[in-house]
């Protein structure tokens, strides 16, 4: 057994069994992955992947199992070198965040021009994605970090710290009859057709609760997990926005008129996580802190020992939290 058959049906499984694409990713050819791929099925004894005809149909039983722990074998290979690297080039490597749009466009920026300044040789890869596509990323390895508000329980196997609360803003164009309210009711509101965020994005459960509530039925008539596309379409007249408050801009959006309503909603708290064998670099450690600059080395090395979600619920119950 090879270490480089493991990660060829480690990679194999991720690729929806498509080997083509599995050889492009490990820059090696299709038929050598093939090869070694029979070959690691003949020693164990048992097909990893069940065929039909030629292509890879399914991922057997047995096979399973055996992706299961090479991915947990993979993962150790990858923390060793990490080990190494820390020692030889602590300020050099690489790091990788999955988010949604609303941290990479309003939150993310000046956090990463400081980290960049401060480690010119460390490559930063972000990657956006729905909640549950951002959790897949960080438990199968392919990214570092991951930084969350909606449907939490998605990360239940990560370490997940709270960084900052936020709450909304009702945007509307400057001639709406809302514009020269400094208040507004859910009530109010819900007479209007609303633009706001797609399900599972950016707090939107918060909003959902918040009707239910009170018994209305809120008219949402377009959704986008895009700040700047809600905002495109309040300007064509399309409904009355609601946005994280982080997404205004007094400058950039000068056409629309924003009106807090945070007294409305339930706050909601952006987290960062990863996986609870992560090995991490001490540049890691200082992205987390730029980030949130409570999350000190030393609190990320305690949430670690936490064991579960309500250890890990204690140790925070007392933070008070930024505001966005």
């Amino acid at each position: 057994m090879k270490l480089q058959q493991l990660r060829y049906i480690w990679e194999v499984s991720r690729r929806d069994l498509n080997i083509s694409r599995a050889a492009d990713a490990l820059h090696t050819s299709q038929p050598g992955v093939s090869k070694q791929i029979r070959q690691l099925e003949n020693e164990l004894g048992v097909e990893i992947f069940t065929r039909t005809g030629k292509n890879l149909s399914r991922v057997s039983l047995a096979g399973q199992a055996i992706i299961d722990v090479a991915g947990d074998i993979l993962s150790k290979v990858d923390q060793i070198r990490d080990i190494g690297r820390e020692h030889s080039a602590p300020h050099q490597g690489s790091l990788s965040l999955a988010t949604t749009h609303t941290q990479s466009r309003y939150v993310l920026p000046p956090v990463i021009t400081a980290f960049i300044e401060k480690y010119p040789d460390v490559a930063l890869h972000m990657h956006q994605g729905t909640p549950m596509q951002i959790s897949r990323m960080v438990s199968e390895g392919t990214v570092d970090f991951a930084i969350a508000t909606e449907a939490l329980e998605h990360y239940s196997d990560l370490v997940m710290m709270p960084c900052y609360s936020w709450n909304r803003a009702l945007l509307v164009p400057g001639d709406h009859e809302l514009a020269k309210c400094s208040t507004v009711s859910l009530e109010q509101i819900s007479r209007f057709p609303i633009v706001t965020y797609t399900f599972g994005f950016t707090g939107r459960s918060k909003l959902d609760e918040a009707f239910a509530a009170l018994n209305l039925q809120p008219r949402v008539v377009f959704t986008a997990a895009d700040a700047d596309v809600i905002k495109t379409y309040v300007r064509l007249g399309l409904g009355i926005g609601i946005v994280a408050n982080m997404a205004f801009d007094a400058r950039a959006d000068s056409d629309l008129v924003a009106i807090d309503v945070g007294h409305l909603f339930q706050p909601s708290i952006a987290k960062i996580g990863f996986r609870p064998d992560s090995f991490l670099r001490g540049y890691m450690y200082d992205f987390i802190e730029l980030f949130a600059p409570h999350l000190t080395h030393e609190v990320v090395e305690e949430a670690c020992r936490c064991r579960g979600e309500e250890s890990l619920n204690s140790l925070f119950a007392s933070l008070d939290l930024p505001i966005i």
